[in-house]
């Protein structure tokens, strides 16, 4: 789906909505209203709520795996991919770290049958292989444990990432972040650079 200037205004107007108030807490009238536009014109772009919710996870998760590929391409070292491949998942995380919030809540719920996860959970599974593909070449060329899980790559990289934000206000006590842009700084560098060594442990370690 191809979306134009307004309808991703009113998607990053949902999305905070969302986050903020949850998605049974947002009504389409509420995201009209913060986004300066009509009720019609949002029933016109994605027809209910649960729709938006859906186009929302489609244009947050677009390019992930081009991106991914993108990086995979090059002609640097398994461990310099690693490092890249970690600070590039780590950004979008950070970047679209409301949407995962959305997400994990609404998936997780029992009656989340009225939202169609189907073309995410597939988009996720792309982007998977795609991680598999590379971590299982790394084995066959010596490069990689062949007893890493390869399942438990990318939840170890979000796991860590998520404990930190949504502990966050320990975490900026504990390392003397005085603002947003400190603690952003701190995500794109000293967390980033720990999971990477983290990351490349696992990958390496011989039992």
């Amino acid at each position: 789906m191809e979306l134009n200037e307004k309808q991703i205004q009113i998607l990053e107007v949902a999305e905070k909505l969302f986050a903020e108030n949850g998605f049974d807490g947002t009504s389409v009238r509420q995201i009209s209203k913060e986004a300066d536009v009509n009720v019609a014109m949002i029933s016109y772009y994605f027809g209910s709520k649960e729709k938006m919710l859906e186009a929302l996870l489609g244009y947050r998760m677009a390019d992930f795996k081009i991106q991914l590929k993108s990086i995979l391409s090059k002609e640097i070292s398994y461990p310099e991919k690693i490092d890249e491949i970690v600070a590039f998942v780590v950004m979008r995380i950070h970047k679209n770290r409301r949407t995962h919030k959305i997400v994990n809540f609404e998936y997780s719920k029992d009656d989340s049958q009225s939202i169609n996860f189907e073309k995410y959970l597939q988009q996720k599974d792309e982007n998977y292989r795609v991680i598999e593909a590379f971590v299982k070449n790394g084995q066959k060329e010596g490069f990689f444990s062949k007893k890493v899980n390869i399942p438990l790559i990318v939840p170890t990289i979000m796991g860590t990432y998520f404990h930190f934000y949504y502990n966050k206000r320990f975490y900026t006590s504990l390392h003397n972040l005085t603002d947003e842009i400190s603690l952003d700084e701190f995500v794109h560098t000293t967390l980033t650079k720990h999971i990477q060594q983290t990351i490349k442990a696992l990958l390496t370690y011989a039992d």
